[in-house]
């Protein structure tokens, strides 16, 4: 498997979100995450992603094995596109940005800022970095955010190519991406009962 979750709690802040969360992801498969807003999809990632700790439980997987997306697009805003993706295709050793340009279509678009960008085209450069990470497991939140139907159809067939390649993603979405082989995990059964019954803010703890 290149990812194995084993009855993990996660918590953001002091509030326990989620527990006997267990999954497995194999190489070459995608699994959409599903969950109503405060059920902790968010959470599970930056878990799986070792930005936050899991209260108890394992996750296994490869050393810097995890490529993370978040919500915000993370782009350094006085560079250029190309010049944002050469700076991380620097960090982790990728040979060339070509990949990352086709896939996302931002070829006409290399040469500017990335603060001058609509906040579709920022949603693309930030989607684009994944290419050239060189990681194999992609965990990635409402990476749809901003994109309109071309370009949400542009990203699933770059999460097809990647799988392709025995890549595997876990996505938390609302949406449908059109990826045939993809499982869904409902998060909800495994929303902590400290959550349901105590916390009167649980939709903030995303």
């Amino acid at each position: 498997m290149a990812l194995s979750v084993t009855d993990i709690a996660c918590a953001r802040g002091p509030a326990q979100v989620l527990a006997g969360v267990t999954f497995s992801v194999a190489a070459g498969e995608a699994l959409i995450l599903r969950g109503p807003n405060g059920a902790g999809k968010t959470t599970l990632l930056r878990t799986l992603a070792g930005l936050t700790p899991p209260l108890s439980g394992t996750i296994e997987h490869a050393d810097g094995a995890i490529a993370y997306a978040a919500h915000a697009d993370g782009l350094k805003t006085q560079l250029s596109v190309a010049e944002n993706l050469t700076f991380w295709a620097g960090v982790f050793g990728a040979p060339s940005i070509t990949a990352a340009l086709d896939a996302f279509d931002l070829h006409d678009l290399a040469s500017r800022r990335a603060g001058e960008l609509s906040a579709g085209q920022k949603r693309r450069l930030s989607l684009a970095r994944l290419l050239v990470t060189g990681r194999p497991i992609w965990c990635l939140d409402e990476p749809t955010v901003s994109l309109d139907a071309g370009n949400t159809a542009r990203f699933a067939a770059a999460v097809e190519a990647h799988l392709a390649t025995g890549g595997s993603a876990i996505i938390a979405t609302h949406i449908d991406l059109g990826l045939p082989t993809a499982r869904t995990l409902d998060i909800t059964p495994f929303i902590s009962r400290r959550l349901r019954q105590d916390d009167p803010f649980a939709d903030a703890l995303t």
